[in-house]
């Protein structure tokens, strides 16, 4: 039987025994019967009669000011974050092993330690000698950044309570380990554990913590899904590392636009940062050929211009292979299966290759176009005009739908010596001086205008 207890409705002290005044405030008939605050389960499992503290409550209006932001100078790096590094706050960094995930935290801890932030370093998989030797090379020697390598997690807090600093990365949050979890680092119990420890070190101490993490070969964090949940930002460091290109990517943000990207390129000096990605995804672009179309497309708030190739070819296996790198294979799929049904246009008995030029790795919808002007123009062997771009959603009926931001497409492509867009009809009317554009209404209108079919 559960024992009653009383508590003070003016002072919250608790009794066992029901008496008129209350002890702790001299109010008079002001305790009562604690009906507790579960209702149901066991008592051990539940959290029973004991009371917490009430905490205090906000209206929705205030008037704070935003917190400050704090720019390290590198441009693409304080896009992704949206404006910069917020006090306070969690990162988490992942990306294939090898792909640059250290070269570019310790350029950017460098970039912040000039700017004024006092920034810690603190290596789980290297030696300190080994992170300096990378310092070196990439030219950080000089800078302020305090350097550690330690895997204890209550060792690592300590130290940053000690110090203070306003900016601490970790590296790896996989490495990590809290002597209260019986298991191995890297499992999921300790990533888990040490991701929690470290995001509720930032906020009660208001220090900006950016973790790395590794990723599994489906290419997702390694370790629970809620590690993505607990931290502020989620940011996936991406390339292909047969290109110089690398490609930084905001996949969740709570201070700023979720899938802004960030563009840097791999030199013998680590990373630079590349301002104009749509001049550099399309600087290998030759001669136009049958299958290259260039797409102008958003990647958060910034237009990208990048570069679409298919390849159509007889198959000799029974079974046509379908190959993509770069985009959704079943939005190829879908492609494939509306220009049959709505065109008349079959691609049964060939082998479809679609890739994406320069490691860009597209997502929106408005790319359907482009992918199928690709794909007929590697079918029917015939190039586009060179100085054309295309986008635009196609639906399941083969109508085209106008997509978002159609005026910062077109800008883009004219800055870069575009004369020329097929676009949807039925948007947002947009004149761009010095680039025609040129509007479809439907699939089969667009392969009847552009390749004589339809």
């Amino acid at each position: 039987m559960a024992k009653t207890s009383y508590s003070c409705s003016a002072c919250g002290a608790s009794f066992s025994k029901w008496s008129g005044r209350c002890d702790g405030c001299g109010e008079w008939n002001s305790i009562t019967e604690d009906k507790g605050l579960s209702k149901g389960g066991p008592a051990s499992k539940s959290l029973g009669m004991r009371r917490g503290k009430t905490i205090p409550l906000s209206d929705l209006a205030t008037e704070e000011t935003p917190p400050p932001r704090t720019c390290c100078g590198v441009g693409e790096l304080d896009r992704v974050l949206g404006g910069g590094l917020v006090p306070a706050s969690a990162i988490l960094v992942g990306g294939d092993p090898g792909i640059g995930k250290s070269t570019l935290l310790l350029q950017a801890a460098a970039q912040f330690a000039r700017s004024g932030l006092k920034t810690i370093y603190v290596s789980g998989e290297e030696a300190s000698a080994q992170v300096r030797m990378r310092a070196q090379r990439l030219g950080l020697a000089e800078a302020p950044v305090k350097l550690a390598a330690e895997t204890n997690l209550r060792d690592i807090l300590t130290t940053l309570e000690a110090e203070r600093p306003q900016l601490a990365i970790i590296d790896s949050i996989q490495t990590m380990w809290a002597d209260h979890v019986d298991s191995a680092p890297g499992s999921v119990s300790q990533v888990r554990a040490a991701a929690h420890e470290l995001t509720t070190f930032a906020k009660t101490n208001g220090i900006s913590i950016i973790m790395v993490g590794h990723v599994t070969k489906e290419g997702q964090i390694a370790g629970p899904r809620v590690v993505e949940h607990m931290v502020d930002t989620v940011l996936y460091f991406e390339g292909e590392r047969g290109h110089q290109f690398r490609i930084l990517r905001a996949v969740k943000n709570r201070f700023g636009p979720a899938d802004e990207i960030g563009v840097f390129e791999m030199t013998g000096g680590g990373l630079s940062e590349v301002r104009n990605p749509s001049a550099l995804f399309l600087s290998e672009r030759g001669t136009p050929s049958p299958g290259s179309v260039v797409f102008s497309g958003i990647e958060g708030t910034r237009p990208v211009l990048v570069e679409m190739q298919a390849l159509v070819a007889p198959s000799p296996h029974s079974q046509p292979r379908r190959a993509v790198v770069g985009w959704d294979s079943s939005r190829l799929a879908m492609i494939l299966a509306v220009l049959e049904a709505r065109c008349g246009i079959p691609f049964a008995g060939l082998d479809v290759y679609l890739n994406v030029a320069g490691g860009m790795k597209i997502s929106e919808p408005a790319a359907d176009l482009a992918v199928a002007a690709a794909l007929l123009s590697a079918r029917e062997d015939t190039a586009l005009p060179a100085d054309t771009v295309v986008f635009g959603e196609i639906s399941l009926s083969g109508a085209l739908r106008p997509a978002p931001q159609t005026e910062n497409r077109l800008k883009e492509a004219q800055k870069l010596g575009f004369t020329a867009a097929i676009a949807p009809s039925g948007g947002k009317s947009v004149a761009v001086s010095g680039l025609a554009v040129r509007q479809a209404s439907d699939l089969a209108g667009f392969v009847g205008e552009y390749f004589g079919a339809g």
